[in-house]
């Protein structure tokens, strides 16, 4: 088949006066990680739920493998998704939990079983098998909740924050399931996490508010900025007199933090001698000093002048 696995073709959703997405364009293609990144209230879950069929958009469609989606049992047996909540039976085994989603598709008896073995080990919950999904940890629920979305090889597989609250191990393993799985299926992901997305994703969406500011790979977003980034740390407090500081150098897009100033120049080798000098003469000198390249996160600063996190 040729053409995108997914498009969006001009998403609209409100909720009484708030527009939680606008005009929303985008295609995804077979086998590609797809990040929605933006932070909480963007409306990435929104997104999602469209995408799912469990919304329905005010203005707009989405079309799958150019068709529109339908709110039929074929077409959301092509669609698995893992919410941003994770919805488990505490009653059942994380294996019978497996199985039974397995079989709510459509799957015969023994390929459930089987997709439930190889998912099992897949994310580490082999231990787990026989535990009851109210005995799991936060981390093994999310795990449980990816492993339901994936039970039955959809085709496109939506996944909502998929490593929230998940230790680090844990993260590395839901990546290398999200790596495997684009080898035969369509990925969307939605993040508010920028290594996360940069790690992951072939493209990247930006969005802010309900809308689209940019789409591309990750590199290209960073590269559009040009450039570097000045890291400066300060351990014991001082970024208020670095920020006046730094007000008097030119050329300089100044952000700070709690114990942390991040400087975007063009030049960054040749404006750090002087911007280190303004910090003496004003008796505010940085504990540390790092040069970085640009990353997603400075993207959107520039394309909303406020930071990922805040």
């Amino acid at each position: 088949m040729t053409g995108p696995a997914l498009t969006l073709d001009g998403l609209t959703k409100s909720f009484g006066d708030l527009t939680a997405v606008s005009d929303l364009h985008a295609t995804v293609e077979q086998g590609e990680v797809f990040g929605l990144l933006g932070p909480n209230g963007a409306g990435k879950t929104t997104t999602i739920r469209m995408i799912s069929g469990e919304l329905r958009p005010d203005r707009g469609q989405v079309l799958l493998r150019g068709h529109p989606l339908r709110a039929s049992a074929d077409d959301r047996a092509r669609i698995g998704v893992c919410p941003q909540e994770n919805v488990l039976w505490d009653k059942l085994t994380c294996r019978e939990q497996l199985e039974f989603t397995g079989r709510m598709y459509g799957l015969s008896r023994p390929l459930a079983r089987r997709r439930a073995d190889d998912l099992l080990e897949e994310l580490g919950l082999v231990e787990k098998a026989r535990a009851r999904g109210g005995a799991l940890s936060g981390g093994q629920r999310r795990r449980l909740s990816i492993a339901l979305a994936l039970v039955h090889e959809p085709e496109l597989v939506i996944l909502d924050e998929p490593s929230a609250g998940l230790d680090p191990q844990s993260r590395a393993l839901v990546r290398d399931v999200v790596r495997s799985r684009a080898r035969v299926a369509s990925v969307v992901l939605t993040t508010h996490d920028m290594d996360e997305a940069d790690r992951l994703s072939d493209r990247v969406a930006v969005v802010d508010r309900g809308r689209l500011l940019a789409c591309g790979p990750p590199a290209e977003l960073r590269s559009r900025l040009g450039g570097g980034v000045v890291e400066l740390r300060f351990f014991g407090g001082g970024e208020d007199a670095a920020v006046a500081a730094l007000s008097t150098v030119p050329d300089l897009a100044v952000q700070a933090g709690p114990g942390l100033v991040s400087v975007r120049t063009d030049r960054p080798s040749t404006v750090l001698p002087g911007l280190l000098a303004a910090l003496d003469e004003r008796g505010a000198p940085a504990d540390e000093v790092r040069l970085r390249s640009p990353s997603l996160e400075d993207v959107f600063l520039e394309l909303t002048g406020r930071s990922l996190r805040s």
